[in-house]
């Protein structure tokens, strides 16, 4: 059988699973942008927290794919819960950094001309820090989603579904064209994420 009559055979399949990988890589970057930018906005009130909390989402961009899934089974089980998680721990190293970075680059003299004319703390985080920011935090969210694109592949080996299954289903069958057309499928996946991400980011900076 050649790779695209296996294309045509399997295309059910390649819409289910590719649903499934785009609905537990949106569920995690959702949660992940919430938390990293939490996080990010947090380490610029309490500095000193800064340099922990980047260490810690340094040390998890460290550990193997494969080994956070199994540190995550014991408490999440088997299957989607712990995909998501583990995407999730891996989104924060550049959600967060470039929450901190975004705002700690916006000039002092907007900030002070806005306390100046009486805005409270909660209001120029709203209305001006992270709005400016907001760039520079979506080319970290750019960044996180291209990335766990590819990472939630080795989630299906957990039996959270997406387009790893094909790579899996390959792999154990000796049968390269199923390995090819997972990595062919996840890799249009994360370009068109990406294009996507760039164009909203063009956009934002203008």
């Amino acid at each position: 059988m050649s790779f695209w009559s296996l294309v045509i055979s399997r295309w059910n399949n390649i819409l289910e699973s590719t649903g499934e990988h785009v609905l537990i890589v949106l569920v995690a970057v959702c949660i992940a942008v919430i938390v990293g930018v939490a996080l990010g906005v947090m380490i610029t009130y309490w500095r000193f927290l800064a340099g922990p909390v980047l260490y810690f989402c340094q040390v998890v961009m460290t550990i193997p794919s494969l080994a956070m899934l199994g540190l995550l089974l014991p408490v999440f089980g088997i299957g989607y819960k712990t995909g998501v998680a583990t995407l999730i721990l891996y989104s924060l190293l550049p959600i967060v950094r470039n929450t901190y970075a975004g705002i700690q680059g916006i000039e002092p003299a907007i900030i002070e001309a806005a306390k100046g004319m009486g805005m409270r703390e909660t209001t120029i985080l709203r209305r001006i820090k992270l709005p400016l920011a907001w760039p520079v935090i979506l080319a970290g969210i750019r960044t996180a989603v291209v990335m766990i694109v590819g990472i939630a592949a080795i989630a299906s080996y957990i039996g959270a579904g997406g387009l790893g299954e094909f790579i899996f289903r390959g792999i154990s069958q000796w049968n390269l064209q199923l390995v090819l057309l997972g990595a062919l499928c996840v890799s249009v996946l994360a370009v068109l994420a990406d294009g996507l991400l760039k164009r909203a980011e063009s956009r934002a900076r203008r």
